[in-house]
């Protein structure tokens, strides 16, 4: 009886050691990996504007030189979302957005939108969707380049009544047998121009972001 006693003492201490290993190196790995994924998070991030806004065309440290919005119909956002400013010798060059749109085929459609401090689009990227393979998902850069378009387009280019899929009387492509994606992005866009517009100047005056 006493040496199954032992015996059962000796395999609870084996399994309350190994519990400890086993908790320890978890906790080790995670601590170790937290770091790397949030590198990993920042580094493409910062490779998404830079899709947008070329890092030779700003020189201050832009995924610190931000202002938080707060949840912005205009940008069909529901939650804050903070606003990437592009400077140069102190000088606003930019803003990046993070933009919804609500109305996609399957959802909502979020985007980076850029703009440039003079109105002109330095571009747009789809950054999660969940539209039709084959269809509603030539929006994303790497299945058309029907995105690129934007890049260089303002208020003014095309008039504001032309900011619209050709099927609806404007400008822009709509794909074969796949229209209101295309025209959810289109809109989401022309929102983002006038919303820029407005608060152009409040964008890059505020600091308080500033880290």
């Amino acid at each position: 009886m006493a040496e199954l006693n032992k015996h059962i003492l000796r395999v609870g201490l084996l399994l309350g050691l190994f519990a400890i290993v086993a908790t320890t190196l978890v906790a080790f790995t995670e601590e170790n990996t937290r770091d790397q994924i949030q590198e990993n998070q920042r580094q493409a991030l910062l490779d998404g504007i830079n899709a947008l806004i070329p890092h030779e065309q700003y020189d201050n440290a832009i995924l610190t030189d931000t202002v938080t919005l707060p949840a912005t119909k205009n940008l069909g956002t529901e939650t804050p979302t903070r606003v990437f400013r592009a400077r140069s010798k102190g000088e606003p060059v930019a803003a990046v957005f993070t933009v919804v749109a609500p109305n996609g085929y399957s959802g909502k459609i979020k985007m980076l939108v850029g703009i440039y401090h003079n109105g002109t689009l330095a571009g747009v990227r789809v950054i999660n969707h969940k539209e039709t393979p084959g269809l509603g998902d030539k929006i994303d850069e790497k299945r058309s380049d029907w995105i690129l378009q934007f890049e260089g387009l303002s208020l003014d280019k095309p008039i504001s009544a032309k900011w619209k899929v050709k099927k609806d009387g404007g400008e822009f492509d709509q794909f074969t047998g796949a229209t209101i994606t295309p025209r959810a992005v289109v809109g989401a866009v022309k929102q983002s121009l006038e919303y820029f517009r407005a608060h152009r100047d409040a964008l890059f005056a505020v600091t308080e972001d500033k880290k």
